[in-house]
């Protein structure tokens, strides 16, 4: 399949910005998959860690971009668990 790809970027020179293109978009959008599977919210392992958000600061910045949010003067609020 890459052969191929090759062959037709040697005979189509304008195929090669779209094929770069599509790799970038495809290793950006594989990247952003495996940030959000690593995330605070997601359980792989129940048994030693079932509930891993309750340990989090709250100062912990959930949001990728946070504009009007100020992560570093929030105070938690409830008990501890």
């Amino acid at each position: 399949m890459f052969r191929t790809a090759v062959e037709h970027a040697k005979k189509h020179p304008g195929l090669i910005p779209q094929f770069f293109f599509i790799c970038l978009g495809m290793g950006g959008a594989s990247l952003y998959l495996m940030r959000l599977a690593r995330g605070p919210h997601v359980t792989w392992n129940k048994s030693s860690n079932p509930e891993p958000w309750n340990k989090l600061d709250p100062t912990y910045q959930y949001k990728f971009v946070a504009i009007t949010t100020d992560y570093k003067t929030l105070k938690k609020d409830g008990p501890e668990f």
